[in-house]
């Protein structure tokens, strides 16, 4: 993700549960768009987001875990940012315009410890241009997949980050939490690589079981207990609409590495922001080929959300029992 030059991450990672938020800070106001997939959502300011609505550019955006609580970190990095004279000019003060959107991993430890208004105030501080560090820090920390046969049979998700740039100087980068519902399977060969375990180690395969009648029902997960939710960024030029679009193709990156996805109990959301390079040549702007693009480096970043280096087995590995 920092790759795109204009961006910074930020993680604060709360080792009492664990939990935690990722904050995607911006050196000016960027044009942002979102798309909500998942049916229990919990998010702030996805419909300024709107194509049709007023606001288009953003300052910041948090990702958190800590279910509804944890939206309280917005209020933190919108405290951060006002200290810094950052916001939309409303005359008679600068509003930091922060879209957030949270996951649910209170089963991971005692739910009363959830990332706060300090939370996200120390992960603004946190921000920085350098490689983004993967695995259960920040939002993914208290992250699990494959959570159909009990969370004691789950395996632990997290947070992955991947970048694709084109000979062009396009590029293409992704931020993704992952705590889905689904097991998690390489894009490439189909392959689980994270997700519900047997008895004996072995992966269950979720899809299966549901499609041989073996899962008949999703109970008795919580409700919203779920949810992957992640930043898509390019350097190219793009409007509100066009950038809805792109996140709305990114899904399809979701599609190909979580089965199930998007079901009733997860609350995927995809933000996508264009941090422009103004140099670019004019021609590289179509909307299909970066939103295809984008469904590219999302599949990859769930893929290194849950392998992050340099113990891939490590975060596979089945989580304790609650």
């Amino acid at each position: 993700m920092t790759a795109i030059p204009g961006l910074r991450v930020g993680h604060f990672t709360d080792t009492r549960r664990p939990t935690g938020c990722t904050v995607v800070c911006f050196d000016r106001p960027t044009v942002a768009g979102v798309d909500v997939r998942g049916g229990a959502p919990g998010t702030r300011e996805t419909d300024a987001l709107a194509p049709l609505n007023l606001v288009a550019q953003v300052h910041a955006i948090v990702l958190a875990g800590g279910s509804a609580f944890g939206l309280e970190a917005a209020t933190g990095v919108v405290r951060h940012l006002r200290e810094q004279g950052v916001g939309f000019d409303v005359g008679v003060a600068r509003v930091p315009i922060v879209p957030a959107a949270i996951l649910f991993d209170l089963h991971t430890g005692d739910p009363a410890i959830y990332p706060d208004a300090e939370a996200g105030y120390q992960a603004c501080l946190a921000a920085t241009t350098a490689p983004v560090a993967e695995g259960a820090v920040g939002a993914g920390a208290g992250a699990t997949v494959g959570k159909l046969l009990g969370f004691a049979r789950a395996s632990r998700g997290g947070i992955g980050s991947f970048q694709r740039t084109l000979p062009n100087g396009v590029c293409v980068a992704a931020l993704l939490a992952v705590n889905a519902v689904g097991d998690v399977r390489h894009p490439g060969t189909q392959q689980i690589i994270a997700g519900a375990r047997l008895e004996d180690g072995r992966f269950a395969d979720l899809a299966a079981c549901i499609r041989e009648g073996r899962i008949t029902r999703f109970s008795p997960l919580p409700p919203a207990s779920h949810t992957t939710i992640g930043v898509v960024a390019t350097n190219v030029p793009l409007s509100k609409v066009e950038l809805t679009k792109v996140a709305q193709m990114a899904h399809d990156g979701l599609a190909r590495t979580i089965s199930p996805v998007h079901t009733p109990f997860d609350g995927d959301t995809l933000f996508a922001v264009s941090v422009a390079t103004p140099d670019l040549p004019a021609t590289i702007t179509d909307v299909g080929c970066l939103g295809t693009l984008a469904a590219e480096v999302v599949a990859e970043a769930v893929v290194r959300a849950v392998t992050p280096a340099p113990s891939p087995a490590a975060s596979v590995a089945p989580v304790a029992a609650p």
